[in-house]
């Protein structure tokens, strides 16, 4: 038993700490917080979009993705669903230009016009995050590509709309891991995980 005990603890102590200690006792590490709360709310959100709500899970994860790289907090995710949204918005103009036609050298040109969009609009400073709307504009051809509607869809199998809303549903994601991070972190240390891991 001393054996398992001192394995256990080494390995928690590696795994949940950071080279800092507080009052030589071990604390968890906002990745390791972080960690926690994105594989438990990754499982939700999983299991969410494949039973209850099925939206794309992959297109939920680029928004989530979307939200970190953008910032954090409530600014992070408005300026996040901003530049998805802007790219859905390009994307579904780009494709409606084209819907009509089968030439490959137009569909190229409109997706040329279309890119150039995305990055001048993205002298605005509340979308100023180019790859975040470049994420709203690959969220829409990968839906309609897993879905097999077409842009011209009406209602809510329209594959805008459902990029559109799991971009905002990702980002709502986003938030909920960062704030349950800090959760993790401030239960840590107000409870026993300190001690036990000494």
């Amino acid at each position: 038993m001393p054996t398992m005990t001192m394995t256990m603890t080494m390995t928690m102590t590696m795994t949940m700490t950071t080279d800092t200690e507080a009052e030589g006792i071990p604390v968890i590490s906002k990745v390791s917080s972080l960690a926690v709360s994105v594989g438990v709310l990754g499982m939700l959100s999983t299991l969410m979009t494949a039973t209850v709500w099925h939206l794309p899970v992959w297109v939920l994860f680029l928004a989530w993705a979307s939200f970190f790289f953008v910032g954090s907090g409530v600014p992070g995710l408005l300026k996040s669903v901003a530049c998805n949204w802007t790219g859905i918005a390009i994307a579904t103009a780009t494709l409606l230009s084209v819907h009509n036609t089968s030439s490959a050298l137009l569909l190229a040109i409109a997706v040329g016009v279309g890119s150039f969009a995305m990055v001048q609009v993205s002298r605005l400073s509340w979308i100023s995050a180019t790859p975040a709307i470049v994420f709203g504009f690959a969220m829409t051809v990968g839906t309609i590509a897993a879905t097999g509607n077409s842009i011209t869809t009406s209602g809510v199998s329209n594959p805008a709309l459902i990029a559109a809303t799991t971009a905002l549903v990702g980002a709502g994601f986003g938030i909920a891991s960062e704030w349950g991070a800090t959760a993790i972190g401030m239960l840590a240390q107000s409870t026993g995980l300190r001690r036990a891991v000494q």
